[in-house]
């Protein structure tokens, strides 16, 4: 006997709304889910980048609730912190405006600049999709994340439990992860293995440069501080 239920067709992600959408990619971890998606004549970047970009702004607008102080801060040290109020729901607002879009534009870039890198590699290893079919599921992916992080986050703020909730982020993490390998094989049509490495190895030397370029930065304020002393020291002997 056959499962008609199994065999149903999806609804097209092109008929559904954001919400709709956001749901299905984080409760419905299935092939088929990011294939819709991937398959509706509304998967683009476009959408994707303002996906992600309201996610980000809703996130950091949650997350300043928790750390006002930091904030305060924050725009002291760059100089806008003059005319700030003591604190309180304003001074959040005044912060969220201020460094919120600023913080959601550069998630965008990396967001753009990774998701990039990933279906480069996927189509190396044979992948049949494309850039705004990838960056359209990812999107569908992050942007609700980054909302419940930013709810986790104001959560950890209550004393005891908190450590629960930062938990449960962190294994949310790696759930969106596994989303992400399950999108890249939907959208690329290729094994498990390919989807893997593509969503990994952009990761790694990602990972990699930062490296390189911490190394190197502490190589210079080394010799930066070695000609410091021995200037300090030379002129200490001269006074001797």
């Amino acid at each position: 006997m056959s499962n008609s239920t199994s065999n149903a067709p999806m609804m097209p992600a092109g008929s559904s709304s954001f919400f709709e959408i956001w749901v299905n990619a984080l409760t419905k971890p299935r092939e088929e889910t990011f294939s819709a998606m991937a398959s509706s004549p509304k998967a683009r970047a476009t959408t994707a980048y303002l996906w992600v970009f309201f996610g980000t702004v809703v996130q950091f607008v949650l997350s300043a609730l928790v750390q006002s102080g930091k904030l305060r801060t924050m725009l002291e040290q760059w100089g806008y912190g003059g005319n700030l109020p003591a604190g309180g729901l304003g001074f959040t607002l005044i912060s969220a405006i201020c460094l919120g879009p600023i913080l959601a534009v550069f998630v965008v870039v990396m967001f753009a600049i990774v998701t990039a890198l990933i279906q480069w590699v996927a189509r190396m290893f044979g992948g049949r999709g494309t850039f705004d079919q990838l960056a359209y599921t990812f999107g569908a992916i992050q942007a609700p994340f980054a909302i419940l992080a930013g709810l986790v986050m104001l959560l950890g703020a209550i004393p005891f439990v908190g450590i629960c909730f930062r938990l449960a982020l962190g294994l949310a993490g790696i759930y969106v992860f596994v989303l992400q390998i399950i999108a890249t094989k939907a959208v690329n049509q290729f094994g498990a293995g390919q989807a893997f490495a593509s969503v990994v190895i952009p990761g790694l030397a990602i990972s990699f440069v930062c490296c390189c370029a911490a190394a190197a930065g502490l190589t210079l304020v080394g010799a930066s501080i070695g000609n410091i002393w021995s200037t300090i020291n030379y002129s200490l002997q001269g006074l001797q």
